[in-house]
């Protein structure tokens, strides 16, 4: 009785399943048909959408995998079978060929993350260099006399100290900016490493414990 009302659901399984793993031939053929392999930003893009995708592609061959097993048993190898085993296969080592090339893609976003880094860290230190000069110190006293930010009747230290709390301001918001583009950067890094690199790695071995659960 209960294998009966398990083999109801065997079909509505599978075409649940086959209809993810169409869904991932989809997503691909919408990048695919702008071929260029030879631009780094295509190749990214076409393995960060096999990798973000496949999933979905795993979920709909599991479904598939269980309505054979339902409907045959645990010992007959049918082709709905073999078609789960060879897309896993070829899903697997497509990923696996991935990897070189998302791996570069985690290199090239390291180095334009450094660059970027030391380009805001140069900017911080010519800041300091440049508060160290005595002449910017009185040009702002001029320019905030001018605007009224300094009263009349102020000292020359008062002036002084008006001009260094107004160039401290600014380093501390420099310095802060720094900081939070570091912190971003780490972020962005590390997403994209596990997410994608780490992902493609953990799908890989899903994918192959699939293949070879279907002709084992």
């Amino acid at each position: 009785m209960a294998a009966a009302s398990a083999s109801r659901f065997s079909p509505l399984l599978r075409w649940m399943g086959i209809t993810l793993v169409v869904l991932l031939l989809f997503q691909m053929l919408a990048v695919l048909t702008i071929w260029d392999w030879n631009e780094e930003p295509f190749r990214q893009l076409v393995v960060e959408r096999l990798i973000t995708q496949s999933p979905m592609a795993l979920m709909g061959l599991l479904l598939m995998y269980l309505s054979s097993r339902l409907e045959n048993g645990t010992e007959s190898r049918t082709p709905l079978l073999w078609t789960v085993c060879i897309i896993s296969g070829l899903l697997a080592v497509l990923l696996t060929a991935s990897l070189p090339v998302s791996f570069g893609g985690d290199q090239i976003m390291q180095q334009q993350s450094d660059q970027q880094l030391a380009a805001k860290r140069g900017q911080l230190e010519m800041a300091r260099q440049q508060s160290k000069d005595p002449a910017l110190l009185q040009q702002l006293i001029k320019q905030a006399e001018a605007t009224g930010q300094i009263p009349p009747g102020a000292t020359e230290d008062q002036k002084l100290q008006s001009a260094r709390s107004f160039v401290d301001r600014q380093l501390d918001q420099l310095e802060s900016q720094v900081k939070q583009a570091e912190q971003t950067s780490r972020i962005a890094l590390g997403q994209r490493r596990f997410a994608n690199s780490g992902g493609a790695v953990v799908l890989i071995i899903a994918f192959t414990i699939l293949c070879l659960g279907c002709v084992l």
